[in-house]
């Protein structure tokens, strides 16, 4: 019994420091208590806290200029990638834009396996969208490294083949061998992605 009560009086410890440091930043804000009651009739307010905190722990960002005046290939070039998957090609996957335009990438890391729709039901509830093939090579380009970690994928550019396969790029790694493949996705309800991916997104 003794041992319960120790973990319960631990645990309610944490609560009360937690919820004292929420308190002291609205008050830091100008707010007061009234402001914090709101947390027990407004559902949307718990739900954007409760967005931020997820959010907080399985992002990173990243700020790249996407050039829209250049082609797939010299986007690709750009990487200096030490392999390319045959199938990423202009016909495959076009680009469409116009200009240089900065952008705000962040990098989610749900760290369990996921079908392609959990992903996104994820991304969509955290008020991301999927980035597309030209920003995940604008981060190839910027931060090379950077997939020696982990694979980057980035489910807003999709190639449909003749059966009907999808088909997402992925920057990856072998030992030191840096790649721009192709991760194939037969079925929505049975193919996972790996715990280990990275998913390239944007704010909506």
């Amino acid at each position: 019994m003794g041992r319960n009560k120790s973990e319960f009086l631990s645990a309610f410890g944490t609560v009360f420091e937690i919820w004292k440091r929420i308190v002291e930043a609205v008050r830091e804000l100008g707010g007061d208590d009234e402001d914090m009651r709101h947390l027990l009739t407004d559902s949307m307010l718990v739900k954007e806290i409760a967005k931020l905190i997820i959010v907080g722990r399985v992002k990173a960002h990243y700020k790249v200029v996407v050039d829209y005046g250049k082609t797939l290939t010299e986007m690709i070039r750009a990487g200096k990638y030490d392999y390319v998957n045959d199938d990423i090609s202009d016909k495959h996957f076009p680009i469409q834009g116009s200009g240089q335009h900065e952008a705000e990438l962040v990098l989610v890391h749900l760290n369990k396996d996921a079908t392609t729709k959990e992903v996104m039901a994820n991304l969509d509830g955290m008020g991301l969208k999927p980035a597309k093939i030209e920003h995940q090579l604008a981060l190839g380009a910027s931060r090379p490294e950077l997939q020696k970690e982990f694979p980057i994928v980035a489910l807003g550019s999709v190639w449909v083949d003749d059966n009907g396969s999808r088909s997402y790029p992925c920057l990856r790694c072998d030992g030191d061998v840096r790649g721009l493949d192709l991760y194939w996705d037969w079925d929505d309800d049975d193919s996972r992605w790996s715990g280990h991916c990275r998913f390239l997104a944007l704010r909506k």
